[in-house]
């Protein structure tokens, strides 16, 4: 660590975000980060690893954790994501678990899987600040009462923020609250640092995002993208990338008639790559079938899932 940052005593500490899938952890990110770091889509279970982001100011330094969605699991890939989001939590300072409001269930209480994601939080004793997102768009308002009554009696967060990731609204005063839980200590990572992941981790979670909002439902789940090749050079950066599916079918879906899907593909990710990486960008795709990828050790293994 440098001797600059040794002497910079912030704010600074390890925030995990938790929740269930598709609740908008990774939009809660962006929008506090001012950039985009996490693929967002309508798709649940988008986000499959743990990714790192910082978040720099002249007295904060908030790290970040977004986390797969926490679910029940099928397969591997579902153990898989659910450990990845475990673990997190363990490493935070404070955990900040997102709950949407509008669930259509949402004048019974917590979920199930709310509640086994609470008494996860107990049981680790780390603090927790609950967010209820999309607060915006809950009508009639008084539906959410059910949650916040069983919220106040589980005696769960140190505080509970009604904020909307979409739109920024009460995402300050969440900032605030978060950071004030925070110890003070010296930075850990550069100022300029926004993530611990390379380039192409990011690339192939671009061309991940295009494909599950171009295809169909049953396809996304079912995808793996992995960067073949990575190669800088002065007029620009090349990029060979293969995508990986279960069946022919899936694969068929992904090409599209006459190739229309896959360069529909190709071009959305391309684009946000080039802006990503600051540069021209040349996107080569190749779709490949690997049956029951994300079923089996092996499987994953190959597509980085370990």
């Amino acid at each position: 660590m440098g001797e600059e940052n040794q002497q910079d005593i912030v704010k600074c500490g390890y925030v995990t975000i938790a929740g269930r899938p598709n609740v908008g952890k990774s939009t809660l990110l962006n929008a506090v980060l001012g950039q985009k770091v996490s693929i967002v889509t309508r798709k649940p279970q988008t986000t499959r690893d743990r990714i790192l982001a910082v978040h720099n100011t002249d007295d904060r330094q908030v790290i970040f954790l977004d986390t797969p969605g926490i679910h029940r699991p099928q397969d591997g890939l579902g153990h898989y994501m659910n450990e990845a989001a475990n673990n997190a939590i363990l490493e935070a300072d404070v955990c900040l678990w997102l709950i949407d409001a509008t669930d259509r269930k949402r004048g019974e209480g917590l979920s199930r899987e709310e509640r086994d994601i609470a008494r996860r939080l107990q049981q680790t004793g780390i603090p927790v600040v609950i967010a209820l997102n999309k607060v915006d768009r809950m009508e009639p308002k008084e539906r959410i009462l059910p949650l916040l009554q069983e919220i106040h009696a589980m005696d769960i967060a140190r505080e509970i923020v009604p904020v909307s990731a979409l739109t920024g609204d009460g995402v300050d005063t969440l900032m605030s609250l978060v950071v004030a839980m925070l110890p003070e200590g010296p930075r850990l990572f550069p100022r300029d640092m926004l993530s611990d992941r390379a380039d192409r981790f990011f690339v192939a979670e671009l061309v991940r995002e295009a494909i599950m909002d171009i295809t169909h439902k049953e396809v996304p789940y079912r995808t793996a993208v992995v960067i073949d090749q990575f190669k800088e050079q002065p007029a620009g950066t090349e990029i060979f990338a293969s995508i990986h599916v279960e069946t022919t079918g899936q694969k068929a879906i992904i090409i599209g008639k006459n190739g229309e899907k896959i360069t529909e593909i190709r071009e959305r990710a391309r684009a946000q790559a080039a802006e990503l990486l600051g540069c021209p960008v040349s996107l080569r795709l190749h779709v490949d079938v690997s049956p029951d990828w994300s079923t089996n050790p092996a499987g994953l293994r190959k597509m980085g899932y370990e």
